[in-house]
């Protein structure tokens, strides 16, 4: 399944808290996960799903892109959660700790044909990243990097170096599927220089953008995973001198001192039509 939008920012929203849950609809992130796990107690579970359902009645969240995340299907909120979401409906419907096709199977049968994004969070869940991207609802990936250190014993790291494999596992999941995938949070929320080179980390790799969890990291993941004014002004050149030596019969273009070849253009094309992109939804969002 495709996804063509910008997913720089992804910001987890606590349910169980109706002022982050109202704070949200003016938040400059590209996407809402609304979640109903983590960081909602077993005592407001109930409560949370009320103020979601109340929340998204209203509106009022513009173009930014609306993911519920559930409980998993196997404990007491799960199914309540993946039918609620469904009535509410969500744009996409966040399953955590997937570790396999069926996984995604099993909630597609209580959601029927809303969106999927999967949670990955588990080392069976990385081995299984291949099949998992197969499935037909499948629209992206979020990593889970805290749950995934804790399942590897890992240290905690500036270069992730323990997460590198499952992470490069799920990137070679989602890009030959082409589903959309996003980086797992950066918990120091205060920290603006460890997070922007996590961001950068990331875009490198090729994620898509950052999951975050405090309006704060916006403004970071939101400009690191933006096209800079020198790429765009790369793309542009790129194209020019491609075009015309295509015009002169020939194949191969130099910019800068460096080959240009088709599948450069590709890349230039691609980061042209992602500023565009992120341009739209700024306007949507005024």
């Amino acid at each position: 399944m495709s996804f063509i939008r910008p997913l720089r920012s992804v910001l987890y929203i606590p349910c169980s808290n109706a002022r982050a849950v109202d704070k949200a609809r003016g938040l400059p992130a590209d996407a809402l996960i609304f979640d109903l796990e983590d960081a909602v107690s077993i005592e407001e579970k109930e409560t949370a799903r009320e103020i979601l359902s109340e929340a998204l009645t209203v509106g009022g969240y513009g173009s930014r892109f609306l993911i519920v995340r559930i409980n998993a299907i196997d404990t007491e909120w799960g199914i309540d959660d993946a039918k609620a979401a469904r009535r509410m409906g969500a744009g996409a419907i966040l399953l955590p700790k997937v570790s396999s096709y069926d996984d995604l199977s099993e909630l597609s049968e209580l959601t029927i044909d809303t969106p999927i994004w999967a949670m990955m969070e588990t080392p069976l869940g990385m081995l299984n990243a291949g099949q998992i991207a197969t499935h037909p609802l499948l629209q992206a990936m979020v990593m889970g990097t805290n749950d995934l250190n804790k399942e590897l014993q890992g240290r905690s790291r500036v270069d992730r170096l323990p997460m590198v494999t499952g992470l490069g596992l799920c990137l070679l999941a989602a890009k030959a599927h082409k589903i959309a995938i996003v980086d797992g949070v950066y918990n120091a929320f205060k920290d603006e220089d460890g997070l922007s080179l996590e961001c950068e980390q990331g875009r490198d790799m090729g994620f898509d953008g950052k999951t975050v969890i405090h309006p704060a990291q916006l403004a970071i993941a939101n400009a690191v995973f933006s096209p800079s004014d020198e790429d765009l002004e790369l793309a542009h050149r790129q194209i020019r001198a491609f075009e015309e030596v295509e015009a002169n019969g020939k194949s191969i273009a130099v910019v800068d001192g460096r080959i240009v070849e088709s599948l450069h253009i590709e890349t230039a094309r691609d980061t042209l039509e992602k500023a565009k992109a992120i341009t739209a939804l700024a306007e949507e969002m005024i």
